[in-house]
């Protein structure tokens, strides 16, 4: 069993649309403190970047409905005070051409699913001190 870790005025905005991975990462960052807000599609992540105060992170996938993850991502860099936020892309897609397009566009990590829940959790504690 995991301990429980403190992240006070921790939070990470989760982009996922599937409901069983986006409860598990809510799941996994909420019992390290950390305070998550969750968006299951691109309308709602547009519309949650536009009214929330700039999360410490944000976790990315690619394909979702609406806008994908790549229109999201332009969007973020792009808005003042969200720009420099450090962006996990999480997403299935693990071919080179989609990492090296994550990166290019600004993302700071890309993770392919399935993942392992240690290894997002020390990918996260890099970006959020």
């Amino acid at each position: 069993m995991v301990p429980e870790e403190k992240n006070i005025n921790s939070a990470v905005l989760v982009i996922e649309d599937d409901q069983i991975i986006s409860s598990l990462l809510e799941h996994i960052l909420t019992r390290r403190g950390y305070e998550v807000h969750v968006a299951r599609d691109g309308r709602a992540a547009s519309a949650m970047i536009e009214e929330l105060e700039p999360p410490q992170l944000i976790l990315l996938d690619v394909m979702l409905p609406f806008s994908d993850g790549f229109e999201l991502l332009q969007q973020i860099r792009l808005k003042k005070n969200w720009s420099e936020i450090p962006i996990i892309m999480l997403t299935s897609k693990g071919q080179e051409k989609d990492i090296v397009r994550a990166f290019d566009a600004g993302a700071n990590d890309y993770i392919v699913k399935p993942f392992q829940p240690e290894e997002l959790v020390a990918r996260v504690r890099r970006f959020v001190k």
